[in-house]
């Protein structure tokens, strides 16, 4: 701990200490030249190196003098070599994270931190310098096709809902589509691994043993990580850094050791502040970071692991992820006897209870160990666990489909419901007849009927009934014929009806949807029906009733023709007794009193008979006058109502086939 309190004071204090010379050389490389030359306080011994690269190591936030992958002899008093404090602290990427290789094919995304001897730094110098520059070439990531597949089907999801669903509805998945495209753009061979942790966990303390030199800064004060460090094990590694928003000041490397490249190569570290922090940028940190990282290691000890705000804001979230996390229970030094295993069962209980699948046996999950990162006691396990998990090369594709799921899950409830969807065709067919009752089908039809019979009466009655008909109809008084209900009630009531028609269709085509698409169908069916019962008007009044008079049957003029008949037999029978009478026709009672019987008797008769023939026609004739304004009444109303309505069920289908495809199950990648 005074080693750091130390580091931490020369970081902040040493400023003006590596100033850097117009020629590329720095003061300290200068100093360190004289000190290897037998200046006092160098140390040239293994040890005496690693202690001055801690000491050098406090100075990152420096501007960094001296030349990254520079002259292997350089080094500042006290240090073991300058030029690997100097590539350490200020690589080709420069503090600010652009790239500034001078071609020698160095490390090219972040500061080295090395535990070197004098004799280390000569062999590695060389290796530095032969280095081909193709090595720093890294493979974009790859999505197998049932990912990409998901990935398409997700954004045509987004597309076609765009119009239907609020922005904020819609920000999540949209958020995994850019972050996966951003994502694939860059490299493959490597992994991002972020260490996350409450305050005192010793997450801090985890990334420096895992790096194998301090470089993250620990203490007893609170909190000490103020902003997110990254240590890179291989080369190609900066675009995915730079993607996590960490200066080039603070990257490092981890101690060079082929067996730890070997075993991490692809490795990026990020140790992030903490997640409980008093301080909300340090928060903010964390929750940007873990957006963007590949896994996560949550370090947890043995008084905090239960912590109410890691579970409920952190791990119950993110139990779709358990396959990129790792729960590692650190400080098991400060557990008695068989404390560690049963804090650590106590532990596995917690997170089976927030919905995380634990690995075991085999299975895919979180990964649960126990360690001290003080002791180093576990270590090995948790390395070799980053091991596997970084050679496999699939936590990426893996975080993505973890993110798919999230967001799907989070969607479900405007695309998923228990039941049926849709417009049957008895809701079709009963909106259509809602319309023809509001329109009057059923009364034009009887009034089409009624016509054609008052025509066949008209056309076939007896002459003499026929005026006492008119007759009849003259002496009548105008009141007396006057409509019970006037024209503007008729107009309301039908108003009324039309609108409870396009209320109930409306209704029966959104049960059963999810609210914003139950909303959608609801407003389309209102705005189809505006100016629906004028145009339903219109229509009664062109399709109800044909112009001119009703077509007659084929035997009607004989008809008329035999009324005609028995109304000339009435007459002639009527004059021949006249004459009879006037004495100018001999007398003869029989002859005209029959034909007269007859033309009386037969005009009715006839009449009665033609009335009942009509019927027949006459009900064609209504029926005929009625299904034509149901057809209008309908076609009119599918053409306003319920073709929008289809639309937009077809639209919610379309969305709907969608997210069946984003939520299927048993994607491979890897």
């Amino acid at each position: 701990m005074t080693a750091v309190a130390d580091q931490d004071h020369t970081e902040h204090t040493d400023d003006t200490e590596h100033t850097r010379h117009t020629d590329g050389t720095d003061d300290a490389g200068r100093r360190g030249r004289a000190g290897r030359a037998g200046m006092p306080g160098t140390d040239t011994d293994a040890d005496s190196g690693a202690d001055a690269v801690v000491d050098t190591k406090t100075r990152r936030d420096t501007d960094g003098g001296g030349r990254a992958g520079g002259d292997g002899d350089a080094g500042a008093p006290g240090s073991a070599s300058a030029s690997t404090s100097d590539s350490r602290f200020d690589g080709p990427d420069g503090p600010d994270g652009s790239d500034s290789s001078d071609g020698s094919g160095a490390w090219d995304d972040g500061l080295i931190a090395r535990r070197v001897t004098e004799t280390a730094a000569a062999e590695q110098s060389p290796d530095a310098e032969t280095r081909p520059p193709g090595s720093q070439t890294v493979s974009p990531l790859a999505y197998d096709g049932p990912l990409r597949s998901r990935l398409d089907a997700l954004r045509e999801l987004v597309d076609l809902s765009r119009s239907r669903l609020d922005g904020r509805t819609l920000a999540e998945a949209g958020r995994v589509l850019d972050e996966a495209a951003t994502r694939r753009k860059l490299s493959g061979e490597h992994t991002v691994v972020a260490i996350a942790g409450a305050t005192g966990s010793g997450k801090s303390q985890l990334f420096n043993a895992l790096a194998g030199v301090p470089i993250s800064e620990t203490g007893v004060r609170r909190p000490t990580t103020a902003a997110p460090i990254s240590c890179s094990w291989s080369d190609g590694a900066a675009p995915l850094i730079d993607r996590l928003g960490i200066p080039g000041r603070l990257r490092r490397r981890p101690v060079q050791s082929p067996e730890a490249e070997a075993q991490l190569r692809g490795l990026v570290l990020v140790d992030l502040p903490d997640h409980d922090s008093a301080a909300v940028q340090h928060r903010e940190h964390v929750d940007r970071i873990l957006k963007l990282v590949d896994a996560v290691i949550w370090v947890v000890d043995p008084e905090k692991y239960a912590d109410a705000v890691l579970h409920d804001r952190y791990l119950r979230p993110m139990a779709g992820h358990a396959e990129v996390m790792f729960v590692v229970l650190n400080q098991i030094d400060r557990l008695p006897g068989e404390a560690a295993e049963q804090v650590l069962d106590d532990l596995r209980r917690l997170l089976d209870e927030d919905g995380i699948a634990l690995g075991e046996h085999g299975e895919p999950g979180t990964t649960v160990l126990a360690l001290s990162a003080l002791t180093g006691d576990g270590l090995g396990e948790l390395r070799q666990a980053l091991g596997r998990f970084v050679t496999e090369r699939g936590a990426a594709a893996r975080r993505v489909v973890a993110d798919v799921d999230a967001a799907a899950a989070g969607l479900r409830p405007v695309y998923a419901t228990g039941h049926p969807t849709g417009l049957s065709e008895a809701a079709r067919d009963e909106f259509s007849a809602r319309l023809a009752d509001a329109v009057g089908a059923t009364a034009a039809g009887e009034a089409a009927e009624r016509a054609w019979l008052r025509n066949a009466n008209r056309a076939c009655g007896t002459p003499w009934l026929r005026l006492w008909r008119w007759y009849q109809r003259r002496g009548e008084l105008p009141t007396g014929r006057l409509p019970v209900r006037s024209h503007a009630d008729e107009e309301s009531t039908a108003r009324q009806r039309v609108e409870q028609a396009v209320r109930t269709v409306s209704d029966q085509a959104a049960a059963g949807l999810p609210g914003p698409w139950a909303q959608a169908v609801r407003e389309a069916a209102a705005r189809g029906s505006h100016e629906l019962p004028e145009a339903l008007d219109e229509l009664a009044a062109g399709a109800a009733l044909p112009t001119g008079r009703p077509p007659r049957p084929g035997w009607w003029p004989l008809a008329v023709l035999v009324q005609a008949a028995m109304t000339l037999l009435q007459i002639v029978g009527g004059l021949w007794l006249i004459g009879q009478i006037a004495g100018v026709v001999p007398p003869n009672l029989g002859v005209p009193v029959l034909l007269m019987l007859a033309g009386i008797v037969g005009g009715p008769f006839v009449e009665w008979s033609c009335r009942m023939a009509a019927r027949g026609p006459a009900r064609r004739y209504g029926t005929e006058a009625e299904r034509r304004l149901r057809e209008a009444a309908a076609g009119c109303g599918r053409a306003r109502v319920l073709d929008p309505l289809a639309a937009e069920l077809l639209r919610y289908r379309e969305v709907r086939e969608q997210y069946v495809r984003v939520t299927r199950t048993g994607v491979k990648v890897g």
